[in-house]
């Protein structure tokens, strides 16, 4: 099946080993599950784009942008239409918010998560309604 892409296997690769500060800096807070239990994947590739950190079972992207998204508001736009037409939620933090702010950008993300449907609710018990 042709997706009309390559999965972009080798960028996301050399994006993990050139991450920039901030990233490593909120990879430092999502690896091993440090946030609600949640597992996360860096520069995880949907689609035709590579995202900075994804959580496949909560359907949540994080991006961290630099000064050029700034210019680049409508690439981002469609972008994220695209990544929330796959079922993901997208949330994006400036690289400042991060390096000076890291406390208050993992209480957004628990609380975007908190605010989140269950991936698999409950089935209903016997005799509900």
């Amino acid at each position: 099946m042709d997706k009309g892409y390559k999965r972009p296997t080798m960028r996301s690769r050399e994006l993990r080993l050139n991450a920039t500060p901030a990233e490593r800096k909120l990879w430092e807070q999502l690896s091993a599950r440090k946030v609600v239990g949640i597992r996360f994947n860096r520069q995880f590739p949907i689609g035709p784009f590579i995202c900075d950190f994804v959580s496949r079972s909560a359907k949540l992207i994080i991006e961290v942008d630099g000064g050029q998204h700034a210019v680049d508001v409508e690439k981002d736009r469609a972008r994220t239409a695209y990544l929330e037409a796959q079922g993901y939620r997208v949330i994006r933090f400036w690289n400042n918010d991060v390096l000076e702010r890291i406390e208050g950008v993992v209480i957004e993300i628990e609380r975007v998560l908190a605010d989140m449907p269950s991936p698999n609710p409950s089935r209903k018990r016997e005799g509900e309604a």
